[in-house]
């Protein structure tokens, strides 16, 4: 995508898929951090690396663990990586939104007292997972549809 500035020289512009893919990438970092802080986490001290057994909540809300907040952490790691492409931001929000489809169905489907439940999960990442899933493929296919430029 090439723009014209100012004085009239060419620049090239940012694709908005990897605009989103970047944004995306920087709200799981963030809140991979933020998993890790106490009082934003709360029942902090009850934090496991995985399992069922934790009842950390981000936000009061989302039950997390070490594990579920690395997993965060790496997911938004990639989106930045992967968004310095077309094709690779794309590919991330695309791919990541149905691995989102894929764990909302299986939130749905465990017993969240059991040892199947290692993320762990609960209502409240069912729901989110449901968003993020059809968000993030909403995104890829929207913001490159049509487009001929998909380097």
């Amino acid at each position: 995508m090439v723009n014209r500035s100012r004085s009239g020289g060419t620049t090239m512009g940012k694709h908005p898929v990897r605009t989103a893919a970047q944004a995306v990438g920087a709200v799981f970092v963030l809140v991979g951090v933020l998993g890790f802080i106490p009082g934003i986490t709360s029942n902090y001290d009850t934090m496991q690396f995985a399992g069922h057994e934790s009842q950390a909540k981000l936000l009061g809300l989302f039950q997390v663990s070490i594990l579920h907040n690395l997993v965060h952490l790496a997911f938004g790691v990639a989106g930045l990586a992967l968004a310095r492409t077309v094709s690779g931001a794309r590919a991330y929000l695309v791919a990541g939104g149905a691995v989102y489809l894929v764990l909302w169905l299986y939130g749905l489907v465990i017993d969240h007292e059991t040892g199947a439940n290692f993320v762990p999960l609960n209502n409240a990442d069912n729901w989110l997972h449901l968003f993020l899933g059809v968000g993030m493929i909403a995104l890829g296919i929207a913001l490159t549809r049509g487009r001929a430029d998909r380097r």
